[in-house]
């Protein structure tokens, strides 16, 4: 049975980066899921009402994630083929190395690793389409499913969860999460104490 869900991301959360890893390692793997990669703006989250939301901003007033969103958002649409890859490239500047995403060459450098012509990109971005889809994206997650952070696990049905994932890299992990849409009298699961 083909599991059908979306699951947001900003590249600056490392439980996004847990549960983003497990998913694309279980789709690679050849899981039977259908994954929509939703992105939302963290930075955006923080805008109080009555100030402009990040995407209507100068560039250097969008925050410190938004250029890799934009990036990340490029890539998924007009390189399907390296997303994966440059998904996970992204993560790993922020979390494995310690790289500051609101500088470009940062996104830039991680996104080439993927193998995309990184020129191309880099015209996708500057057309403001990403922005535009990036809007949308966080606009329809807040709207439909009450987004407030990620990961979020969305159905179609307009159900979803919060989830953070503890470990990196275990498709086990979201079989388990998938496991549990169906419980919906469980709002919240939360050990007092993460064992180690």
């Amino acid at each position: 049975m083909t599991h059908t869900f979306a699951v947001s991301f900003d590249y600056r959360c490392p439980f996004a980066r847990n549960a983003q890893e497990a998913v694309v390692a279980g789709v690679r793997e050849g899981r039977d899921w259908d994954v929509r990669y939703l992105a939302f703006s963290l930075d955006q989250v923080h805008v109080p009402e009555e100030e402009p939301p990040v995407w209507e901003r100068p560039p250097g007033e969008r925050g410190s994630g938004v250029a890799a969103l934009e990036w990340g958002i490029a890539v998924r649409d007009t390189f399907p083929e390296h997303f994966l890859d440059a998904h996970w490239a992204l993560f790993a500047a922020r979390h494995d190395h310690g790289l500051k995403l609101g500088h470009v060459e940062v996104v830039r450098d991680a996104v080439a690793t993927s193998g995309v012509d990184v020129d191309a990109v880099a015209a996708e971005v500057a057309s403001g389409r990403p922005l535009k889809t990036l809007a949308e994206e966080h606009t329809e997650a807040v709207k439909r499913w009450a987004m407030f952070g990620v990961p979020t696990f969305c159905l179609d049905d307009d159900r979803a969860v919060f989830v953070r994932v503890m470990e990196r890299n275990r498709p086990e992990d979201i079989d388990a999460v998938i496991d549990l849409f169906p419980f919906e009298r469980l709002n919240e699961y939360k050990f007092t104490r993460i064992p180690r």
